[in-house]
């Protein structure tokens, strides 16, 4: 087993006819994912590589596909309406490449998942989510790539990664594989101040996956996100969850590559969360180089 993604997954991309969707598609289709449709308003009808059909909607792909999974691939301005139509057309996983939408677009997006996921859990059908924006994707190895990913680094096996920062990912995972020790599911959650999935629903997600065995959590300055973590680690976890927070010496106020990566107000400092992760069980590797080892150690 894995979470979220796997060989059942059947796959749109929103914007495969752009320079960054056809692209990514293509690497996606070499992996193995089961991309069954493409969407770009004004070019229904085609087929992206002589293959793949290309809708002029998401309604229209979901409908012809059965597709339960969309990347999407749209420029900022449009990416926000990208999710909301997805979601629309009642897709079970949605996750969101774009970086730079602006925080006023994702705000009324996450309203309308919040209603569509209280809608799902009232009448007992499965619950929409959405993984980014700015993020690089799932990857259950082995199976099934959604985003960006290198595909070569991963190696199938039991440790989840879950992660706000992209590069720290391909990090962990690399130094996991170097190890000889494979990846259950890899999961990105992107590094916006309003995004979908956070750390409590991903560890939620690995704790009920039984081929999960240990976990690496990334986080970062900013936000509250890694102190709910450690909050439902410290309650609910029983899978050693070895963990690294970037931006120890980053100045306050001073926003780090992310735009949810800031102090403010004296809240989101690396201090805090590595405190609470501490508290609440999990090992803090000290450096980036050190985040597989860490979990390693914690393995019995």
């Amino acid at each position: 087993m894995s979470i979220l993604v796997g060989k059942d997954t059947k796959l749109i991309v929103q914007g495969i006819t752009g320079g960054a969707g056809s692209f990514h598609a293509k690497q996606m289709i070499e992996y193995g994912t089961n991309v069954v449709g493409g969407v770009t308003p004004t070019r229904g009808g085609e087929k992206f590589e002589g293959k793949v059909p290309v809708f002029d909607t998401v309604k229209q792909a979901v409908s012809a596909t059965g597709a339960n999974a969309t990347v999407i691939f749209v420029p900022p301005p449009g990416a926000a309406d990208a999710i909301l139509e997805a979601l629309d057309a009642n897709i079970e996983l949605v996750i969101c490449i774009t970086e730079g939408i602006p925080v006023v677009d994702m705000l009324g997006v996450r309203r309308v998942l919040e209603a569509a996921q209280a809608e799902a859990r009232a009448n007992g059908k499965s619950i929409p989510r959405l993984v980014g924006p700015n993020c690089p994707g799932v990857i259950t190895p082995g199976e099934c790539k959604i985003g960006i990913m290198p595909g070569h680094i991963h190696k199938k096996g039991n440790i989840g990664v879950v992660s706000r920062s992209g590069t720290l990912t391909y990090e962990a995972v690399g130094q996991l594989t170097a190890l000889g020790i494979g990846q259950s599911t890899c999961v990105g959650i992107g590094g916006d101040p309003v995004n979908g999935m956070d750390f409590v629903d991903v560890l939620e997600l690995f704790q009920n996956d039984p081929d999960t065995h240990g976990v690496i959590m990334i986080g970062e300055i900013g936000g509250g996100a890694e102190e709910r973590g450690a909050e439902y680690i410290k309650a609910k976890m029983t899978k050693p969850v070895a963990a690294f927070i970037a931006g120890t010496t980053a100045p306050p106020g001073k926003r780090m590559g992310h735009a949810g990566a800031i102090i403010s107000g004296g809240q989101g400092t690396a201090a805090a969360k590595i405190a609470a992760l501490e508290a609440a069980g999990a090992k803090v590797a000290p450096t980036p180089s050190d985040m597989a080892s860490t979990l390693k150690s914690m393995m019995s």
